[in-house]
């Protein structure tokens, strides 16, 4: 069930997205408010959930990680001990940033990041040699138009 957010609650959310490390006093400013009642806000959306943990953001590039794979992955196997070991296999993978299972005629969407191919092509050894998989099929992202891990906070209409 969603949360129930006001006008400033979603501002607080965005400045917080834009830059985490502010103090409060810079984001009560931001938002028009003062201190207290920005602590009492933020405090209440982490006990709710909204607010999930703070961290920082890394460039991929400065870190060497200059290739990323969208990897389609089709299963022939849908049983609940397949399933265990290969999300067990994905999230033990530092090089998988996402992973998705999907409707329609691919069941799984990876999002891996690597320095190279031959980087990619150990992920994809690896993962073959833990589970078993009908196809794979790795698209090289060209270039990134966009990323951001900012959701939207503004209201949407109903």
């Amino acid at each position: 069930m969603p949360v129930r957010l006001d006008a400033m609650d979603r501002k607080i959310l965005a400045e917080l997205q834009r830059d985490a490390g502010q103090s409060l006093d810079e984001i009560a400013r931001a938002v028009g408010s003062s201190k207290t009642p920005v602590w009492n806000r933020v405090r209440k959306m982490r006990e709710a959930g909204v607010i999930r943990q703070n961290t920082v953001l890394l460039d991929p590039e400065a870190l060497g990680l200059e290739a990323c794979f969208f990897v389609l992955i089709r299963t022939a196997a849908h049983e609940t001990e397949w399933q265990a070991r290969f999300l067990e296999a994905l999230r033990t993978r530092p090089e998988v940033l996402e992973a998705h299972r999907l409707a329609g005629d691919v069941d799984y969407i990876v999002k891996v990041r690597v320095p190279n191919a031959r980087a990619y092509d150990r992920f994809y050894q690896a993962l073959i040699g833990e589970v078993s998989i009908h196809t794979v099929t790795a698209l090289l992202s060209m270039e990134e138009i966009k990323a951001t891990p900012n959701l939207p906070v503004v209201e949407f209409g109903g």
